[in-house]
């Protein structure tokens, strides 16, 4: 197990150090002038000469990467370019709102995926039948399209939620949870189709192996077996897709906060990106694969544990 840890963590450091040297690449290949956008159209060129060597911008793209990692190893992000707020400070206020959605997410829909894939899988017919339709329309409707719907029947219409804001759990417990129950609701519905499919598919293969049958033969109760060696043996593909989900869920929270108005991690990210903020773009980036890098670790661990074979793949 711990040369499994090891090689996890190596390839984990790895995508780390690839993914933020791409973005600073992308963020700086965009030709944007940011010392002219951030004095105006108004300065000098002698005032914007002196801004860039300011921010440092005015060094070969290897050394201005190698400035920040070597800060960022120390846990200095800087500085937001434009309003002087320092980016952990930023990132933890934004961070806070994504993260709490995204992890509720994942809660309910492991919960309901496992749910609908096992009676998908064991009682067949109409059941397995609804499974399927809501995984094609998980695939076919965009996220911001169903956020857009709930936003119009649940708030505008119905008045039941707020349409847009969030209000801190600990301000008040109730209006929390109200803020966020029609962007969870959004990202739930297709979250769960997708993942549901996927046990669902893992579960029928599974039940059909010989082994099954032996446990039948031993007079082992059919709940017995469901939950303590078929949900077992199907899980690591489940597990799998879960993972994969939480990724597409930062992305999708990316939009979603847009239409609820959410001052979360994508609002920041879209924000810092127009306007060419890099220290708040980089960190933005920084925090965004520490937690997939922190989730798919921790999702291979649990893998191994279930499945021994998978620790040497």
């Amino acid at each position: 197990m711990l040369a499994f840890l090891l090689k996890r963590l190596g390839s984990s450091v790895l995508l780390l150090f690839v993914v933020t040297a791409f973005t600073f690449a992308m963020v700086f290949s965009a030709g944007r002038n940011v010392a002219r956008v951030i004095l105006g159209d108004y300065a000098t060129e002698e005032q914007v000469a002196l801004k860039a060597e300011e921010l440092g911008i005015d060094q070969p793209l290897p050394v201005q990467f190698a400035a920040w990692l070597g800060r960022a190893l120390t846990g200095d992000l800087g500085r937001s370019w434009f309003t002087s707020e320092p980016v952990v400070q930023a990132l933890s206020t934004r961070l806070t709102v994504t993260f709490s959605i995204v992890l509720i997410v994942i809660v309910i829909s492991a919960v309901l995926s496992v749910a609908l894939g096992l009676a998908a899988a064991v009682r067949r017919g109409w059941v397995d039948r609804l499974v399927q339709v809501l995984a094609v329309l998980g695939y076919a409707i965009p996220g911001f399209i169903l956020a857009i719907i709930l936003v119009t029947v649940f708030a505008v219409q119905l008045g039941w939620f707020p349409a847009t804001g969030f209000t801190p759990f600990a301000e008040n417990p109730q209006a929390w949870l109200l803020s966020i129950t029609l962007p969870v609701m959004a990202l739930v519905l297709s979250t769960v189709a997708s993942t549901a499919q996927q046990i669902r598919s893992s579960l029928i293969d599974v039940l059909r192996r010989d082994y099954v049958r032996t446990l039948r033969s031993r007079g082992l109760g059919r709940r017995e077996i469901l939950l303590r060696h078929v949900l077992r043996s199907a899980s690591p593909p489940g597990l799998t897709v879960l993972a994969l989900q939480f990724v597409g869920l930062l992305g999708g929270a990316v939009i979603v906060e847009q239409v609820f108005a959410l001052p979360g991690l994508g609002y920041l990210a879209v924000q810092s990106t127009t306007r060419g903020d890099l220290p708040i773009v980089m960190g933005v980036v920084l925090a965004t694969v520490v937690l997939v890098v922190v989730v798919n670790l921790a999702i291979d661990l649990l893998v191994g544990w279930l499945n021994p074979k998978a620790r040497v793949s």
